[in-house]
């Protein structure tokens, strides 16, 4: 517990799934006062006040929250966090949870995530990196396929193709720096595959102390059997049944030398440390960092934590997580994301969204506002492509999915499109990623 236990005000920036998610997890907290959302979306109107702020911009987030006198900035998506927004906020005394530019390097660069690891001694796929195509292309041929191409910086989660032959991986090289991801794509990693089940662990973090959430696991591929585009996410369930307690305690070691690194090297990271891994034959290895929660994953992390939320990330910003012990439900949670059809590609905006009351009163369900906005009708529209999460809670994994999926039939939108296998791998056990 703080020293003081009055209320303090909190801005709250982005507008996804994620922040609707901590955002009802923040209002929770008895010392949650007025929670301001930057920009916010349809759903977290409910649970405080959306504000036009330009997330992106360092010294407009930090002006608004010394004027307004919040006591606490957290930031939901990468991009404010790579552009530095957290240093601003903590140089204008406010406390922030989140890490500065130097920190969100480690998921705003493929490279240097990837530079530090091989530093740190810490587990990972063989990579070669590159900035410039004929490069790139030579030693995709020497290494022949599969691999993994990836642009360098923020592309939104898409910026990732796992090919499987060789004309796949040099299309993908090429595509980068043809300019498909912008910037993002002027530097390009290529890794070796690894194969096994993925799993999410997510920490929090004051830069000293690490605190491991509960596993998770995302559903990234656009069509069911893991096949079609890469997404930001389609569904997610948690725990992940299939992780050994001694590949749980590898993680944490990893998350744990991960810090240690950071701080090695002069990096202050205070905020939440998404670890992406895949269980090899021969253990955990990182496939990426991303240097905030992950999004769905929060969708199914924060219905499970019975810790106060605010309590955590004042501790995290304040350097005092040795104080904090995490607390959470036994229960199961399963997510299934609802997209505008079409996505990840083009898609339209302005459906009209109904059902959303009749599902989310529905006993152990929460439906999060990802993609949506109320139009000039006072109507909730879509206005994204991911465009809800409907999460359910259940004492087994089944009882959660069955859930999930039956609060999904009572919400419609023209396009509304899903993914119907969400954990059905988890449910199959361990031999399912060998099929």
């Amino acid at each position: 517990m703080s020293a003081t236990e009055n209320t303090i005000d909190i801005l709250l920036l982005g507008s996804g799934g994620r922040e609707h998610a901590l955002a009802a997890k923040l209002a929770e907290s008895p010392r949650c006062g007025t929670l301001y959302i930057a920009p916010g979306n349809g759903g977290t109107l409910e649970l405080g006040e959306n504000v036009a702020l330009d997330a992106e911009d360092p010294s407009a987030v930090a002006d608004f929250a010394r004027e307004t006198g919040c006591g606490l900035v957290v930031i939901g998506p990468e991009a404010p966090l790579v552009k530095g927004v957290a240093d601003a906020v903590r140089e204008a005394g406010i406390a922030c949870f989140g890490p500065g530019a130097a920190g969100a390097q480690l998921e705003g660069s493929k490279r240097f995530s990837k530079e530090l690891m091989a530093r740190a001694g810490i587990p990972t796929a063989a990579y070669g990196s590159f900035t410039d195509e004929e490069s790139a292309l030579a030693y995709v041929r020497e290494q022949g396929a599969p691999v993994v191409v990836k642009a360098d910086g923020l592309a939104a989660g898409k910026g990732v193709v796992v090919a499987l032959t060789l004309d796949e991986a040099l299309q993908a090289v090429h595509e980068c720096f043809d300019g498909a991801f912008g910037a993002a794509g002027s530097t390009v990693v290529i890794e070796e595959m690894l194969t096994g089940p993925e799993c999410t662990l997510l920490a929090f973090t004051d830069g000293k102390t690490v605190r491991p959430m509960a596993t998770s696991q995302d559903h990234k591929r656009a069509l069911e059997g893991d096949l079609g585009p890469n997404t930001g996410g389609m569904g997610v369930y948690s725990p992940v049944p299939i992780v050994t307690d001694e590949e749980h305690a590898e993680m944490c070691r990893i998350l744990d030398e991960t810090i240690a690194a950071a701080n090695r090297e002069g990096i202050d990271f205070r905020g939440c440390l998404y670890g992406g891994f895949m269980l090899t034959p021969e253990g955990p290895k990182v496939i990426e960092y991303n240097a905030r929660f992950g999004d769905p994953e929060t969708e199914v992390l924060m219905p499970r934590l019975k810790s106060d939320l605010v309590e955590v990330m004042l501790a995290c910003a304040e350097q005092r997580l040795d104080e904090v012990e995490l607390e959470w439900c036994d229960e199961w949670a399963v997510s299934v994301v609802l997209t505008s059809a079409g996505y990840p590609g083009s898609y339209e905006k302005g459906k009209v969204i109904t059902g959303i009351e009749d599902a989310a009163a529905m006993e152990n369900v929460t439906v999060y506002h990802a993609g949506t906005a109320v139009n000039e009708d006072g109507e909730l529209v879509t206005s994204g492509g991911r465009v809800l999460d409907v999460t359910a809670l259940g004492e087994t994994f089944e009882a959660a999915r069955d859930l999930a999926y039956a609060a999904c039939e009572k919400i419609a939108f023209e396009g509304k499109t899903l993914r119907r296998d969400i954990g059905l791998r988890a449910l199959r056990g361990r031999d399912a990623w060998d099929a």
